[in-house]
C-alpha cells in the first residue's frame, strides 16, 4: 500500500473493482428494479411525499424534526404537509409545549399509504431471489459487514 500525504492509498485493482461494485449496486437498486418511481406510480404520489409518510410511520414528529429528517427546507415542507393533509394522509396540531411549532401525524389512511410504500421498498430485487444460495449467504455476509456500525 502506497502512502500520499498520511494517508493510505488502495491499489489500483482494488480500486477498480469496488467501483464496478458500486456501479452495479447502483444499477441493480436504482435502475434495474426502480422501486422510487415503482413507489410513486403505485401510490399516485411523489418519492419523496411517500419518503415523508414512511418517516412519520414511527410516530408524530415535529415539523421542524421532519423536515431536519427528510433534509429538506421548512418552507418546502409546509408546502409537502398542505399536500399530504389535502389528501388527508396527516393532520397538524400545535405543538403542546410551543404553540408556534407544529406537530405532523399519520391519519389511518396515512399510515396505509406509508404501510404500502415500506412493502414495495422491502421487496428484493428479482436478481437475488435468483442468486445461488452460497452466493446469497456471502452477499449477506458482505452487506452485513459494510452497514456495521
Amino acid at each position: 500500500m502506497i502512502e500520499n500525504g498520511g494517508h493510505p492509498m488502495t491499489e489500483q485493482p482494488q480500486d477498480d473493482a469496488a467501483a464496478r461494485v458500486w456501479k452495479a449496486m447502483r444499477v441493480l437498486v436504482l435502475e434495474k428494479e426502480d422501486r422510487r418511481r415503482e413507489t410513486a406510480e403505485v401510490l399516485g404520489l411523489s418519492f419523496f411525499r411517500a419518503r415523508a409518510l414512511r418517516r412519520l410511520l414511527r410516530g408524530p414528529l415535529p415539523m421542524r424534526e421532519l423536515a431536519a429528517r427528510l433534509s429538506t427546507e421548512k418552507p418546502y415542507l409546509t408546502l409537502l404537509v398542505d399536500d399530504l393533509e389535502k389528501r388527508g394522509y396527516v393532520v397538524r396540531t400545535p405543538h403542546p409545549e410551543d404553540r408556534r411549532s407544529k406537530i405532523v401525524a399519520l391519519t389511518e389512511e396515512g399510515a396505509r399509504v406509508a404501510a404500502e410504500a415500506e412493502a414495495i421498498l422491502a421487496r428484493p430485487p428479482a436478481g437475488l431471489l435468483t442468486l445461488d444460495p452460497d452466493d446469497l449467504a456471502a452477499l449477506d455476509r458482505i452487506t452485513a459487514a459494510l452497514v456495521r456500525p
